[in-house]
């Protein structure tokens, strides 16, 4: 397809609209955490990068970050076993009733996070707290789970539908028996889709807020503390360093899994080392 002189400069406005639109707020928040000034006003006069030691020196939000990243590695763990227990059962069998089974497994995905976190508070309350499991990491991670999960069996059900089962046919053929061809063999071809899903699915859980607050009780997140400390003037200033903080952790595990994710020719057999054509 050729493009006419018009069409590439409208392709090339609307792209730098699209940007704009999106990432104009967090460089300005980006630019707010280095205003000298507890006001915010623009343009802004003096700059400094003293509110980075003050968050990093105050108490809580040590406390937040390290909730937040426990919570998302343990939610990223148990996503990654559930969601690729079931992408290989959903690839690798047919059985009545899987399309219902699949769509049932990417709902949580789509439906609104007041609505997920209202059902697991009242779970919680009636069903895990009688058997003492109370508000806190656990119930975090049992929260972010959910939905972390879809985006574990995604990726890997993506992967397994793409790779050819000639490898595990081959593999059986030399001797090899269930459990070391799925170490040897599945394993292997689905590991960069196994490590994109974890890293996306741990970037979804560290700045999830909605069902958070449904799940943790009195502890609080990192997410959790920006929100509850936005109606404070005094903590406006470090409020933008942690949401600068935020932004820059959550680019890492999202560009790494895009990065990772893209179909590359001959992937399925590079992975098992079999020499691509």
């Amino acid at each position: 397809m050729v493009e006419g002189r018009a069409t590439r400069w409208f392709l090339r406005i609307a792209t730098a609209f699209v940007l704009a639109f999106i990432y104009f707020p967090l460089v300005i928040i980006t630019l707010y955490a280095f205003n000298e000034n507890i006001t915010q006003a623009w343009p802004i006069e003096n700059w400094t990068t003293k509110w980075f030691s003050i968050a990093f020196r105050d108490e809580d939000v040590r406390d937040a970050f390290l909730l937040s990243v426990k919570a998302a590695v343990f939610a990223t763990l148990t996503a990654l076993v559930l969601g690729t227990a079931l992408a290989f059962a959903m690839s690798r069998f047919r059985f009545f009733g899987q399309n219902a089974l699949s769509f049932l497994v990417v709902l949580p995905i789509a439906l609104p996070g007041i609505v997920t976190g209202i059902a697991l508070n009242a779970t919680i309350t009636t069903v895990l707290q009688p058997i003492g499991i109370g508000f806190g990491l656990a119930t975090i991670v049992i929260g972010h789970a959910t939905f972390c999960i879809v985006l574990a069996y995604n990726n890997v059900v993506a992967r397994l539908r793409r790779t050819s089962q000639s490898f595990e046919e081959a593999s059986s053929d030399l001797g090899a028996d269930s459990w070391t061809t799925f170490r040897r063999v599945i394993v292997p071809a689905m590991g960069t889709a196994l490590l994109a899903g974890g890293l996306l699915a741990f970037g979804l859980s560290f700045d999830e807020v909605i069902v958070t607050v449904f799940t943790s009780g009195a502890d609080q997140t990192l997410p959790i503390w920006i929100f509850s400390n936005l109606a404070r003037p005094q903590q406006l200033p470090v409020i933008n360093v942690v949401a600068f903080v935020v932004v820059l952790i959550s680019i890492i595990p999202v560009y790494a899994a895009q990065r990772l994710a893209g179909p590359v020719e001959g992937d399925e057999a590079k992975t098992v080392g079999v020499a691509a054509p």
